[in-house]
């Protein structure tokens, strides 16, 4: 079983930055990506924000190229995004994902439980 726990999330205002993390945990035997979704209020639907393959290319969300960095630890099984220069309309509840597999289970998707961003203006 693969377990995904998000951090770093909270209040800020507009023009500040926070970083989330995401550490993964489980018999992960290989991982084709890991990746930052968002989901704002409002029924919106889930959208990617940022991704980050196994060879380390990278790609982002037009709305946050730029502002956002996405990075990982190897070592920790970790993945973080830097968000720099929040804006209102980044408020959202953020998503971690991992596709990947295990020693037990073929190529899945796993989620964490996803950490709110508020961003005040």
């Amino acid at each position: 079983q693969v377990q995904l726990v998000e951090s770093g999330g909270g209040l800020v205002q507009a023009g500040g930055s926070l970083r989330l993390s995401c550490a993964a945990s489980g018999s992960i035997f290989s991982f084709n990506y890991m990746a930052w979704y968002r989901q704002a209020p409002a029924g919106k639907q889930r959208e990617l924000v940022a991704i980050i393959t196994n060879t380390g290319d990278t790609n982002y969300a037009d709305s946050v190229k730029g502002r956002f960095t996405i990075s990982r630890d190897n070592d920790k099984n970790t993945v973080y995004l830097q968000m720099n220069s929040l804006r209102p309309e980044d408020t959202a509840v953020y998503y971690c994902k991992l596709q990947g597999a295990t020693i037990y289970r073929g190529v899945s998707d796993y989620w964490g439980q996803g950490t709110q961003v508020t961003v005040s203006s």
